[in-house]
């Protein structure tokens, strides 16, 4: 089965969250057989910040649903906005 990547915009719920105990929360969060590979935080504007992560999932039917219920359920989280999905194989800028 072949894997994928999500890269995926976790915009916070407020300006006072803490995107670093957001991003260890979707480390830990995610269903089995999922990982957030890598993260990095992204200006929005007036000193606001997002996580944009690539999350690893695999290729098959439901999968995504499933990172997004668990990515929408992690406190501190208000939305997300998926921003590209490929296959493992391909590299994304």
């Amino acid at each position: 089965m072949a894997r994928l990547i999500a890269r995926v915009k976790v915009l916070p719920a407020d300006a006072e969250t803490n995107l670093d105990g957001v991003a260890e929360s979707l480390k830990k969060n995610v269903p089995t057989g999922m990982e957030l590979s890598k993260y990095t935080k992204e200006p929005i504007a007036f000193g606001l910040h997002a996580i944009v992560g690539d999350f690893m999932l695999d290729d098959s039917e439901g999968q995504m649903e499933k990172l997004e219920d668990a990515i929408k359920a992690v406190e501190g989280v208000g939305e997300i906005e998926v921003m590209n999905i490929s296959r493992a194989s391909v590299k994304m800028k």
